[in-house]
Order: structure tokens, then sequence, then C-alpha cells
């Protein structure tokens, strides 16, 4: 059986077992603590004035302010179909002090996810630098699709974040200028997503770290991962989630079915004809020379279906960065026990929440550096 198939349907099949949803548990208890509020009400606290720009337009009376430093815009663009939110935790002192600039970093959720799902990282609430968590939507892989007229509408996510929330953000708050100062992370689908954008955009970010992440386009398992959550096969990479209305952490879906190749064309090595994943691969050698210059962070466990083969996925990307001469930083925690006990080495945020609770510190260190040497 071609190996692409077998992957799709040993994906569709997964189900959280009981480590799982011990870990959902955990991730779960972390979001209450920052569960979203309503919509901004009239005595809201007050929060930066923010002006259309770059292609973005505000839906004002959706934006929700759970406080000056906690809050999300609406925003819509001809770049992607629908309204999309991108949530912003400023430092608690950001108001206090206006002639301060701060470092920027970017936070890339995983598929069936949403913005909110940042909720579950506290270390993403940082006192020492901005965090801005745009939509990627449920199965947008951080890219241009290939296909502009499925059930999903218009998919140009990497422009939308590129070109668009990147310079909307620096346009209406006080960050700090040049890639040093600017970082793009992300778990999962997000990871790719994070590693992907570092690559494509060497000049807009100097620090990126993958969880996880989907990062090898050259595995069969990882595209069918892509292919699965194309046709909504609930159980792929989206098994524990923070962001459920249910509050369970189970996955809900990708959203509508599309074409097997909407995203990046057909998976299928034949005749070139899935020239698009080997262009857009992380792991390819002449995407990962553009890293040069970039601080590459690394995260995986290798426990369960997901992370058994985001172990490889990352093992790999590490060892061709040492071939390049590109230094990086790989923590490979296994199952969990080196890293924290709510982590049992699966894909969850029972892993990610300490993960980046070790990331994010190194990461402010980093941005304090460049800021004297500015």
């Amino acid at each position: 059986m071609n190996p692409l198939i077998s992957g799709v349907r040993a994906l569709a099949g997964l189900r959280a077992g009981a480590a799982a949803a011990a870990a959902a548990t955990v991730a779960m208890t972390m979001l209450t603590a920052f569960a979203a509020a309503p919509t901004a009400r009239a005595d809201a606290p007050a929060i930066p004035d923010f002006t259309d720009s770059h292609g973005l337009t505000r839906v004002v009376d959706a934006t929700e302010v759970r406080s000056e430093t906690d809050f999300t815009l609406t925003v819509t663009t001809p770049q992607v179909s629908g309204p999309h939110k991108i949530r912003v935790f400023l430092p608690e002192g950001y108001a206090a002090d206006p002639g301060k600039r701060w470092p920027v970093t970017y936070f890339l959720h995983g598929g069936g996810g949403t913005v909110d799902d940042a909720a579950a990282v506290p270390a993403l609430r940082s006192d020492k630098m901005i965090t801005v968590v745009p939509d990627g939507g449920l199965k947008g892989w951080y890219a241009d699709w290939v296909m502009q007229n499925t059930a999903v509408g218009a998919a140009n996510w990497q422009t939308f974040h590129l070109e668009q929330v990147v310079p909307f953000i620096d346009a209406n708050l006080r960050t700090l200028p040049g890639k040093d100062h600017r970082a793009v992370v992300g778990l999962s689908m997000g990871g790719y997503g994070a590693l992907r954008y570092a690559e494509a955009r060497p000049d807009l970010f100097g620090h990126t770290a993958a969880l996880s992440g989907g990062i090898d386009f050259g595995m069969p398992a990882i595209r069918a991962a892509v292919v699965a959550t194309e046709l909504n096969l609930t159980g792929a990479w989206c098994a524990v989630s923070t962001s459920t209305p249910s509050g369970t952490g189970a996955c809900t879906g990708y959203g509508p079915y599309v074409d097997s190749d909407a995203v990046f064309g057909s998976p299928y090595p034949v005749f070139g004809a899935d020239r698009v994943w080997n262009a857009v691969n992380p792991a390819a050698s002449a995407n990962l020379a553009r890293l040069r210059g970039t601080k590459v962070t690394l995260y995986t466990g290798d426990q369960g279906l997901i992370d058994s083969v985001t172990a490889v996925a990352t093992r790999t990307v590490k060892s061709r960065l040492d071939q390049l001469g590109l230094p990086a930083r790989l923590v490979d925690y296994g199952n969990g026990s080196s890293l924290s006990p709510t982590c049992d080495g699966g894909h969850n945020y029972g892993c990610w929440a300490p993960a980046f609770a070790d990331y994010i510190p190194r990461l402010e260190a980093d941005f304090a550096a460049a800021d004297t040497t500015a």
C-alpha cells in the first residue's frame, strides 16, 4: 500500500489515550486561568489605538479586551476569507513607559487550534516583550494555498502574516525594528510555520523555535498529516487542543473538506508533481541555508503516533543544520521526564507549556543583548 495513504489512515484513527487525556486536563487547567472575556465594553480597560493599514481592516465592535495587556483584535483582508483574530499580550510596563520600545514574538498555533491556545502557555505573557498571536486557520498550514477556490475561499496565510500582520503591528505598537528584536515560534502545524517563515523571510526574524513541528516534508507521514487536515480527518495533528468550546481538550476538526491538493498541490512524488512540497520543505538544505544568522531552537518528544514522527523530522533538521555549519539548539525530551512532570513526551500542551517556559527566558536574554548592542 502507498505509504502516504497508509499514513493518512493511521493518523485518522488516532485517539487520545489516558496519557493524552491527562495532558489535556493539565492544558485546560492552564487555559482556565486565562479564560477569554466578553467583547469589550465601554468601561473596559484602555488598550492602544490601532489604525487600519497594510491591507488590514479592523472589525472594531469585535475587539475583545481582557485587560490593558491582553486583548484580541478582529481584522479582515482580501488575502484570507472571513474575519480573523489577532491576540496581543503586552508587557505590564507598556503603558507606563510611553517612550520605550519592545521586541516582538509571533506565536503560531497548531492545527485545529485558535489564537486562544496561547493562553495555555503562561510563559508567552512576558513583561520583557510583546507577544502577537495571529489566526493561522484550522488547517492553514501557514502557506499561500495552491487552490484559492475551495470551500474556505481565499487562503494566502503567508502573505497575510508576513506582509500584513507584521507591518501592521509595527505601525500600531511601539516595537523595536530589526530582525534581532523579532522572533517567530510555533508548535505542531505552527512549528512548520515558524521554521518556514524564518526561512522565507530571514530579514524579518532573527529567532525561531519549532516545537513538535511537521518540519520535514520529505517524510510520507508528515505529508499524510497535511492531507488528513485537508480532508478533515480528525485525530491527526490536533489530538489535544486547548481552544475547544466543550473544554474537553478534544480535537473538533479542521473545518470544511477541501481537495487533498489544495494547500501544496499533489503530495505524490511522480514526475515532479510534488514540486511545491519540495520548494517549501523546511528540512531542505537549500532552505535551511537561509537561516544563517538566525538563532534556531527545536523541541520534540518522541512518544505517541505524532511525536514519534516529529522526533525524526526534528533530528533530521538538526543534523542538516550541523552539516551546514549553522548552530541550533535541540531539546529532545523523549518521554518528557527530563522536561516536566506534566509532560508525557506526546503532542500536547502538558509538554509545550514547560518547553516554552524553558525557551522564553533564553529568548528574553537574547533580546536584551540585542538591545544593548543596537
